[in-house]
């Protein structure tokens, strides 16, 4: 499968329960954390969750 990397660009301060315990199963606990994660569905599930949170690249 191809990875991803998904970056943290937002806090989850004032966010909903549910969208933070999203971003920590994706590992991500600070802004500008970056992670590689495959891209399965998912992982791309949770991404679009979370999408106005984060940033994701193809590598």
């Amino acid at each position: 499968m191809a990875k991803i990397k998904v970056t943290q660009i937002k806090s989850v301060i004032d966010r909903s329960e549910r969208q933070k315990k999203t971003m920590q199963a994706l590992g991500l606990n600070k802004i500008n954390q970056s992670v590689e994660v495959e891209a399965s569905p998912a992982i791309i599930g949770m991404v679009r969750k979370v999408n106005h949170l984060v940033a994701v690249e193809s590598i």
